[in-house]
């Protein structure tokens, strides 16, 4: 299983009224009342007072509130990145970016009612969507190498970009998928890399692979077998 997302303790340093590092406390603060609210409507005074952190402390840590969100996604990197991926040895390069991208969905899963509120007002507002974007093609570079597929160059971005683009839909039904075992996401997830490796030319290279190879095993492959939604869901 995937690490759950855990405080980095090499992230903010001071200390503050209920203890722990200032920055993590802010990064969970937003994602408390971003389960509660649009993030249009909170204020970084909202942010201060949710993490009993001053408002000098929190422009120590932070610029803006899209910061916190970028912060947010980088701890979800270090989760996913520090796991033992050990299980994914022999896989395909596909089934790997699968699994990696289960992983990251494993590790949002106790912010999954401020994923669901950021997703509707990136949806109502493009300056804050073209803001997240950016910092998720950042983190889906990380995935990529984590799957061992090549980030290097122009050709590494565009990947990146499709992915971003691809991730975001897997997160638009991740967050109305209230089944245990995920299997609209994972049908999404299939079916999203599916067409980029047709279409997008992010996972070109893995146009090339027999969809035999593509078949091995992997502890999310297994588990849509099994899962009598799949072919509703795909279809």
């Amino acid at each position: 299983m995937a690490r759950k997302p855990a405080s980095n303790p090499t992230h903010g340093q001071t200390a503050g009224a209920a203890g722990g590092p200032v920055r993590d406390r802010i990064i969970d603060a937003l994602m408390i009342l971003l389960a509660e609210k649009a993030l249009e409507q909170i204020s970084l005074g909202d942010v201060a007072r949710q993490a009993e952190v001053s408002l000098a402390d929190l422009r120590d840590e932070f610029s803006s509130m899209v910061s916190i969100v970028t912060a947010h996604m980088k701890r979800i990197d270090r989760a996913v990145l520090a796991a033992d991926n050990s299980d994914m040895a022999g896989e395909s390069v596909r089934e790997k970016l699968f699994d990696v991208l289960m992983r990251r969905l494993e590790a949002l899963t106790p912010d999954k009612a401020a994923m669901r509120s950021l997703l509707r007002s990136a949806a109502r507002n493009p300056g804050l969507a073209m803001a997240l974007n950016a910092s998720a093609v950042r983190s889906l570079l990380f995935m990529l190498a984590a799957a061992d597929i090549d980030t290097a160059g122009p050709k590494g971005m565009m990947r990146a970009q499709g992915l971003a683009l691809l991730f975001g839909r897997v997160l638009g039904v991740w967050v109305d998928d209230e089944d245990p075992g995920l299997a609209r996401t994972m049908a999404a997830l299939d079916r999203e890399l599916s067409r980029g490796a047709r279409w997008a030319g992010f996972l070109d290279d893995l146009c090339r692979i027999p969809e035999a190879l593509c078949r091995g095993g992997g502890r999310w492959r297994s588990q849509r077998r099994r899962s009598p939604d799949d072919e509703t869901a795909a279809a």
